[in-house]
């Protein structure tokens, strides 16, 4: 297959245009969101959507998060990524394959049917996990597109693929929230360094390679500003997969925690890596597609049992 977006490569960094469409399908009344939410997607590459789950359910995804917070030998090994130099979790991946509820969660028609419609496909579950970033040790997230990772990584072909963090607390400006480049996702960022083998050992805690340079950072940053969207538990931030985003440490008392899906659409399934010989574990990149089948109606505690 043709690499459109050859990245890790040339010896010094690029932009390139992105060659798919952000907004797949033209908006229509019977969207799961309005017009000005799709035009906003598809302009600034991010919607926040506010109210979308209930207190009760805020307080049922809370307690899962924390049951699995507090038991990590109980999931696979594997997925339970922990802060560099420290045994703080900062990660825990494949959740919507570890909780029932969580794999709810993912095929929520609140979230799901947006997903589908934006990327005018069914879609499956690219990626899921945990992330956690506990008060006074929860590490930086630097400046990154995942869809060059995912590309170059993983061998997914096109940018038809977008992220749904799920606030479980309070994210304010204090403590580490997501910061976006609005606009960022119409160009692609080309990175350099040759990947060196089994790279997601070390990326997972600290990723060294696929990092763009300041310079573009920069550029990019002082074109189009940064934005760092906040919200009470239940808000939902979803960004397209080519947007440049990042976080700073959480230098506070009080955790950040979200539940992060990533929804690809079923015609975007992996190839072969474009940049490494071997393709990175399925609990990070998966391989297999199980389409995602919205489901209707509230979480309960029967979904969790």
């Amino acid at each position: 297959m043709t690499d459109l977006y050859p990245s890790r490569i040339a010896p010094e960094p690029e932009m390139l245009p992105r060659q798919d469409p952000v907004l797949h399908r033209p908006w229509t009344p019977e969207a799961p969101v309005t017009r000005e939410q799709a035009e906003q997607f598809d302009r600034d590459g991010y919607l926040v959507l506010d109210g979308i789950f209930s207190p009760e359910e805020v307080t049922l995804l809370q307690r899962e998060a924390g049951r699995l917070l507090a038991d990590p030998d109980a999931l696979d090994a594997e997925t339970v990524i922990t802060e560099p130099g420290g045994t703080e979790v900062r990660s825990i991946f494949e959740i919507h394959a570890q909780s029932r509820l969580m794999k709810r969660l993912a095929a929520d028609a609140r979230l799901a049917e947006v997903a589908r419609f934006l990327l005018d496909d069914a879609v499956y579950i690219h990626q899921s996990r945990l992330n956690y970033k506990p008060g006074f040790q929860g590490k930086e997230f630097y400046w990154h597109s995942d869809f060059e990772t995912w590309h170059v990584e993983d061998g997914m072909p096109r940018m038809r693929a977008l992220s749904m963090s799920v606030l479980l607390a309070e994210n304010n400006a204090n403590n580490g929230p997501l910061m976006l480049i609005p606009r960022s996702h119409r160009l692609f960022l080309t990175c350099v360094g040759r990947t060196p083998a089994n790279h997601y050992k070390v990326s997972l805690k600290k990723q060294e390679y696929g990092v763009p340079d300041e310079d573009s950072l920069a550029e990019l940053a002082h074109g189009n500003g940064i934005v760092a969207p906040v919200g009470p538990p239940g808000t939902v931030i979803l960004f397209d997969c080519n947007m440049m985003h990042g976080s700073n440490g959480n230098i506070t008392p009080f955790p950040r925690a979200n539940a992060f899906f990533v929804y690809n659409a079923v015609s975007n399934r992996l190839q072969a890596p474009f940049g490494v010989d071997t393709p990175r574990p399925r609990f990070i990149a998966a391989r297999e597609v199980e389409e995602v089948c919205p489901v209707a109606g509230p979480l309960t505690e029967k979904v969790a049992a």
